[in-house]
């Protein structure tokens, strides 16, 4: 079975519609030094909030982000951008699995294409690569790659841990979408009935999961994701350092518009010198350049990707920008994985209580 990863790459009710992007409204904020958006400088979108509904029968919550009004032809750099909105976690357990879509008010399917990048951060732990960095658990682009639960395997998570959801939206196309929301459903294995949830095929019970942590690998290291894409042919090389052996199940990743190849190579502690290429990921695209989706790699069926503590990380992200001018915050790189620790203790004492969120910070990606 193929699982899909992030190819990226991820709510009260609204009552109050976003404005025009040409509109004087709302307030500037920047989002200073941040994973996703570091730098970027934006109008602050109004009545986009968050609704969040658990279903205890099917053990499924569903988050609503918006309303989002979105004009034809706007720049995610004109485009007033959604605040952060903090989700606090209703139950003990795994969530298990990300399905986004984007639809109108009436239900109608909106297409993905409008979505820039959402991104959901675990307040309460450090990204164990880049401990800077609060945990990204999720993320989507405008391909809308579904994370498909693996069998035996889950995101723990505790009730009242605060997961933070930074939405940037643009809309390239010509049509213009009213009222739009981001809906993400989330299956989920609680804890306290653990042994009564069925695993989609797996003979293992829920009793039985086994924690995996996201892996984000970037071009840009452990800075802000966003860099400036020069005209023709480039290339932008980052690496980060793994501190605890372990296994890899699979990798995404998540480009922009004219990406033509991600790659991610290992030089392990023990070797000298030697890079061995973990995986290859071709983007494709269409005749303009425009990105329609990135490969998966999975490696779960032998056994995982082994890490050893001390393993190098290095990232590559190919483009060929054809338009002849430098595109400012025009391009990303990261390789998305699901990394779990050969001891399953070992990254337990990341774990922090959440940092007290003033109404500025919610307007920025965080670091610590």
């Amino acid at each position: 079975m193929r699982f899909r990863f992030f190819a990226f790459l991820l709510f009260a009710s609204a009552s109050f519609a976003q404005q025009p992007a040409t509109a004087d409204h709302g307030t500037a904020h920047t989002h200073d030094g941040g994973f996703m958006q570091g730098g970027m400088h934006h109008t602050t979108a109004t009545g986009v909030t968050l609704n969040a509904t658990s279903d205890a029968n099917s053990h499924t919550i569903t988050l609503r982000v918006g309303p989002m009004n979105l004009p034809a032809n706007t720049s995610h750099m004109k485009m007033p951008q959604p605040p952060d909105l903090i989700w606090t976690i209703p139950v003990t357990g795994w969530l298990l699995a990300y399905h986004p879509k984007l639809v109108d008010a009436a239900g109608n399917s909106v297409p993905g294409a409008v979505l820039h990048h959402v991104a959901f951060w675990n307040e309460n732990r450090p990204d164990f690569l880049c401990p800077n960095k609060e945990e990204h658990i999720f993320g989507a682009g405008g391909e809308l790659t579904d994370w498909a639960q693996i069998p035996g395997f889950g995101y723990r998570v505790e009730k009242g841990d605060q997961i933070r959801i930074e939405t940037m939206i643009h809309n390239p196309t010509a049509t213009t979408y009213q009222e739009v929301y981001l809906e993400v459903s989330i299956p989920y294995a609680p804890s306290d009935d653990a042994a009564s949830i069925d695993n989609s095929s797996s003979t293992s019970s829920a009793s039985a999961l086994k924690n995996f942590y996201p892996a984000w690998m970037d071009v840009a290291a452990c800075g802000s994701s966003s860099y400036d894409l020069p005209p023709g042919p480039s290339k932008k090389v980052g690496s980060v350092r793994v501190n605890y052996p372990g296994i890899l199940l699979g990798v995404g990743g998540h480009m922009h518009d004219y990406g033509q190849q991600l790659t991610l190579e290992n030089s392990a502690a023990n070797a000298s010198n030697t890079k061995k290429t973990v995986a290859t990921l071709p983007a494709k695209t269409d005749e303009q350049g425009h990105l329609l989706a990135i490969p998966v790699i999975t490696f779960f069926q032998t056994g995982g990707y082994s890490f050893t503590a001390g393993d190098n990380l290095t990232i590559t992200a190919a483009y060929n920008n054809p338009t002849g001018n430098l595109l400012r915050n025009g391009a990303m790189g990261i390789v998305v994985g699901y990394f779990v620790p050969q001891d399953p203790a070992a990254l337990n004492n990341l774990r922090h209580p959440a940092h007290a969120s003033s109404p500025d910070m919610l307007h920025m990606s965080h670091d610590h």
